[in-house]
């Protein structure tokens, strides 16, 4: 039922992701050009999915103590912003304004077979481990620190 589940809001998703627009890098750069053709739909996509799940996450919260089918659910529990956070989400936007796709608009359209979309997975991906790798040697390099100071 979980994976059936996940698989009906991911084919919602990948739906509105096609209806908005959002899988059309020309149209995701547009929205990013504000000096040249720029296109403000996009603004109408992102206030219209906030406009439904603020309500929908306020009303899960308030008479749910737990999802309906896991354990408990799974929320972020930092609340900083760090050089970390503010550095992936450049990485993030910039990239997104340069190639015109995000992860979530580009797999629902990986159905087009359009080469530049698989070169833009393969580079997501090696970026993904890329930042894996680095965020585990930071980590290692952290605690060596922490216990050399320390003993």
């Amino acid at each position: 039922m979980k994976y059936l589940s996940a698989l009906l809001i991911g084919a919602v998703f990948g739906i509105g992701i096609a209806i908005s627009g959002m899988g059309n890098p020309a149209k995701v750069q547009n929205f990013f050009d504000l000096a040249g053709t720029w296109d403000p739909s996009l603004a109408f996509v992102m206030a219209g999915a906030l406009a439904a799940a603020l309500p929908g996450y306020a009303l899960i919260f308030r008479r749910r103590q737990k999802p309906v089918l896991e354990l408990a659910f799974s929320l972020p529990t930092r609340s900083t912003i760090d050089a970390r956070l503010v550095g992936g989400s450049a990485v993030f936007g910039i990239g997104w304004g340069i190639v015109g796709f995000c992860p979530g608009g580009a797999i629902p359209v990986i159905g087009l077979v359009d080469n530049s979309i698989f070169i833009f997975l393969a580079a997501m991906i090696t970026g993904m481990l890329l930042a894996r790798t680095a965020s585990g040697i930071l980590n290692d390099r952290a605690r060596a620190a922490e216990v050399t100071a320390s003993g």
